[in-house]
C-alpha cells in the first residue's frame, strides 16, 4: 500500500509555481491577484479562506479577502461581483461556499466572470471541460487527476467507481475520468445515495473515488486487493477522548480498507491540502489568459 500524500504534492506544486511568479517579477509581469469572498462569519469557512490566503503569500500571489456582513441582501452581493468581474487588477476569484439561506447560491454563481471563475462552478467552464477544451477545473477533481498522474496510477481501461454525485467532485470526477488520456480512459460508474448494492459497484472497482460525507462508510469488505481510493469525505466526529474533542475522518474506514488498497488517500492530508494547490493553479492559469 502506497498513500497518496496530498500535503507533500500540494508543497511541491506550490514550489513550481513560485518559481513560475518569480519569473514574472524577474520579468516586470503582474503577478496573480486572487480574491476570496466570504459572507458571515461561518468558522471552517474562514479557517478555509484564511488557508488560501497565506498560501497566496507563501507564493508570491498578490491576494485580497472580501469580508461581507451575513445579512447581506442577495442583491448587494450580485453588485459586489459585478465590482470583482470589472477589477482589471483582479485575475480569479472565489465565493466561498455555503452562502446564507436566503441567498441563492445558482444565481451568484452564474453572475461571476468564467474568465475569473478559478473555482471552476460556472457552467460555461463545466461545459469547456466536458467538451475537453481548455478550461477551469474545479479545484478538488483536478488536484485528484494530479495525485493519479504524479503517483503514475494507471488509469487506462480501469473500472472507476464515483460514489457521490454532486456538481463540485462526483460529477465532474466522472468526466474526468472518462476523458481520453492518462489519468482518464477509465470506465466510470457514478453512484450515488439513491443506488441500490453500491457493494456490488465498489466490489469490482479498480478505482474507488468517494465524496458521500458518510464517515467511516466505505469498509474492507466492499473492495477487492489492490484497489485504488481516493477519499474526499472529511467530516468532524466527536471524539470524547481527543483533546479537541473531535477528530477528521474521511469516508473510507482507513484501517481495514488500506491494507486491501495498492494506493489509498489519508484523512486529513490527502485531497484537501490539493484543492488550494489546484486554486492557485488556476489563478495562475487566469493571470496567463489575461497576459494574451
Amino acid at each position: 500500500m502506497q498513500l497518496l500524500d496530498g500535503k507533500k504534492t500540494s508543497e511541491d506544486i506550490k514550489k513550481e509555481i513560485a518559481i513560475e511568479v518569480q519569473q514574472m517579477k524577474d520579468n516586470g509581469e503582474k503577478v496573480p491577484h486572487l480574491a476570496a469572498v466570504i459572507v458571515g462569519t461561518d468558522g471552517a469557512s474562514l479557517t478555509y479562506v484564511g488557508s488560501k490566503v497565506r498560501s497566496c503569500q507563501q507564493i508570491g500571489f498578490e491576494s485580497t479577502l472580501v469580508s461581507l456582513s451575513e445579512n447581506i441582501t442577495e442583491e448587494e452581493l450580485l453588485l459586489k461581483i459585478k465590482e470583482l468581474n470589472e477589477d482589471d487588477d483582479l485575475d480569479g476569484y472565489i465565493v466561498q461556499l455555503p452562502l446564507p439561506k436566503h441567498i441563492d447560491e445558482q444565481k451568484i454563481l452564474m453572475a461571476i466572470d468564467p474568465d475569473k471563475d478559478v473555482d471552476g462552478f460556472h457552467p460555461a467552464n463545466f461545459g469547456k471541460m466536458a467538451l475537453d477544451m481548455d478550461t477551469f477545473i474545479p479545484a478538488t477533481p483536478f488536484g485528484i487527476m494530479q495525485l493519479l498522474e504524479r503517483y503514475k496510477v494507471d488509469t487506462v481501461g480501469k473500472h472507476t467507481v464515483v460514489i457521490g454525485r454532486s456538481h463540485i467532485v462526483g460529477r465532474p470526477m466522472s468526466i474526468l475520468m472518462s476523458r481520453k488520456g492518462n489519468p482518464g480512459d477509465s470506465t466510470v460508474t457514478l453512484t450515488h445515495s439513491r443506488t441500490k448494492n453500491i457493494e456490488e459497484f465498489t466490489k469490482n472497482a479498480d478505482i474507488i473515488i468517494t465524496a458521500l460525507g458518510v464517515p467511516n462508510y466505505l469498509k474492507a469488505d466492499m473492495v477487492k486487493d489492490g484497489v485504488v481510493v481516493i477519499d474526499v469525505g472529511i467530516t468532524r466526529v466527536e471524539d470524547a477522548s481527543h483533546p479537541k474533542g473531535y477528530v477528521i475522518t474521511g469516508d473510507v474506514d482507513f484501517d481495514g480498507v488500506s491494507k486491501k488498497s495498492s494506493f489509498i488517500t489519508p484523512v486529513p492530508g490527502g485531497v484537501g491540502p490539493m484543492t488550494i494547490a489546484m486554486l492557485l493553479q488556476n489563478t495562475l492559469l487566469a493571470r496567463k489568459m489575461r497576459m494574451k
